[in-house]
Parts: C-alpha cells; sequence; structure tokens
C-alpha cells in the first residue's frame, strides 16, 4: 500500500507492505496510523526527572502504549535516588543528568533544547511522576500536527478533575485566583496557567528566548507569558489528575513565592505591552 501525507510545509511519502495473517505485527498498523494522523512529524516526549525511581517506568510504560511517541528524553536533576540509572534502561530514551541539582525551569530548558537536537517536531512534556494520564498524547499531538495550535495544555480545570484528583483546596483556590489576576493582566482566557503537563511545536520553542527565563518553577509561566507575548494561541484539553504520595509537589513556601513570581510576570508582561517596561524575558517582536 502506497501512502502520501502532504501538509502545508512538508511532504511525506512512504511505502508499506503488509501481509494480513493471524500473526500480522498489528504495532506496525499502530505505527502507520499515527504516521497518517500526526503527518510524519517527530514526536518526543521530554521528562524533566527529580527522584522520580519509584514512577518512571510506569510513566515510561503509558507513554509509550500510546504508539505515537518517537522518543523520551529524561533529564534528571541530580536526583539522590536511582532516577539515572534506572532512565537508562528505558528502550529509545535519550538521557541526561545534571551533575548539580538546576531548578525545575533549567530542567526544563535542557529537556527542550534535547529535544530539539533530537530533531523533534512535536514536543510535549510529562512529568515523570504519573500525576497526568499519557492517554492525551494523540489528542495534543494531533492538534499540534494539524497546525490548529502551536501549544496545547493539559488542564486540571476544565472538567473539574482538580478537586475530585486530590488537589488540596488550597492549591485549587490559590490556582484560580492566579488565574484570574493572569488572565486580566495578559488579556486571555485560560483556566489554568499552572499546568505541567503541555505540548509545544518545534517552531514555537525556536521562537521562544527560554534562556531568559528563571530557572525555578516560576519557568513554566514565563513560558506561556511569551507565548502569549509573541501573538500565539493556546489551546486546553480536559486532563485527569491525581495527586498521591510519590506526585510532585512543592510545600507553601515555595508556592508562595511562586505566586508572587507569576503576578510579577504578569505585570511585567502588561507594563512592557504599555512600553513603560522593558524586559528580557518580552523582547520586542521581529
Amino acid at each position: 500500500m502506497r501512502v502520501m501525507l502532504t501538509g502545508s510545509n512538508h511532504t511525506v511519502k512512504a511505502n508499506f507492505l503488509f501481509i494480513f495473517s493471524a500473526g500480522a505485527d498489528f504495532r506496525m498498523l499502530r505505527r502507520v496510523e499515527s504516521l497518517i494522523m500526526f503527518r510524519g512529524k517527530k514526536i518526543v516526549v521530554v521528562m524533566p526527572a527529580y527522584n522520580a525511581a519509584k514512577t518512571l517506568v510506569q510513566c515510561y510504560e503509558e507513554v509509550m502504549e500510546q504508539g505515537v511517541v518517537d522518543r523520551v528524553i529524561v533529564v534528571d536533576d541530580a536526583s539522590r535516588d536511582a532516577t539515572t540509572k534506572i532512565a537508562k534502561t528505558l528502550p529509545n530514551a535519550v538521557v541526561l543528568t545534571h551533575s548539580k541539582n538546576l531548578g525545575y525551569g533549567g530542567n526544563q530548558k535542557s529537556c527542550y533544547r534535547l529535544a530539539l537536537q533530537e530533531g523533534a517536531d512535536i514536543i510535549i512534556m510529562v512529568h515523570p511522576d504519573s500525576q497526568y494520564t499519557p492517554k492525551l498524547i494523540p489528542a495534543m499531538a494531533s492538534m499540534i500536527a494539524a497546525d490548529l495550535y502551536p501549544c496545547v495544555l493539559g488542564s486540571r480545570v476544565l472538567g473539574g478533575h482538580a478537586l475530585r484528583g486530590g488537589m488540596p483546596l488550597w492549591k485549587y483556590i490559590a490556582n484560580r485566583c492566579l488565574t484570574l489576576s493572569e488572565n486580566i493582566l495578559l488579556g486571555a482566557k485560560l483556566s489554568e496557567y499552572h499546568t505541567g503537563y503541555r505540548a509545544f511545536s518545534r517552531e514555537l520553542l525556536e521562537r521562544l528566548p527560554l534562556s531568559a527565563n528563571s530557572n525555578d518553577f516560576v519557568f513554566d509561566n514565563q513560558m506561556l507569558a511569551q507565548i502569549l507575548w509573541f501573538g500565539y494561541t493556546i489551546a486546553e484539553v480536559s486532563c485527569p489528575t491525581k495527586y498521591f504520595k510519590e506526585a510532585s509537589s512543592i510545600n507553601f513556601r515555595r508556592s508562595v513565592k511562586y505566586g508572587f513570581g507569576c503576578l510579577g510576570t504578569a505585570l511585567a508582561w502588561r507594563l512592557a505591552r504599555m512600553k513603560l517596561l522593558s524586559s528580557k524575558l518580552f523582547p520586542p517582536p521581529k
């Protein structure tokens, strides 16, 4: 069977020969389906890991079960457990270990740099603690592959999954208050800015000045503000989530610091838009 896939910027041609029998390899059929659905684009999942030894394998297996991911990148931010040792046993995975802890934002910078070096067309961040379900990877990737959106978020708030999934009430209230404030300052209508489940196009990541961002947790927020700064649209899909002992989370003190960082980012965005502030986070669009 000859298949031709034509996208706006590329043409992918592939020849497949199938012998349909009782022993047919349906994994190959699944792969062909993904080539058609994602127009031949390379999908890379990045996992910013820190002390994720207990959950890494399960998360990796769930990611690969989707049948659409070409490569997994695990960046271990100087974990104190066996995260790197376990990651190196995973098939089709690229592993980088930081010699010292750089922080959540610093970890993501390494993730995206490696993904682009691997030739990724679609990059999806999945936390290796299994808090977010990898089952949304095909849906999120297809929205980018179809050139509908350059960024897709898995929202815990849409569909009311946050509290049902175990999010502490104080975190939920803080999430809603921060999101309202940010929507006002940034002129957007997102259901939340604080999810760690995100998908990006290659072109978008290459456009953003990520090196200017913080190495701490506020990196996530700065990144979304930069996407809006350059005039891109952010899509959201409803995402079930679960909170448990091994799931990554920041304590109250760091949450307060993160919250003020988010407000500071949104305020800087607004002042820069009004030409009252010059910020390396929000350079003049070229």
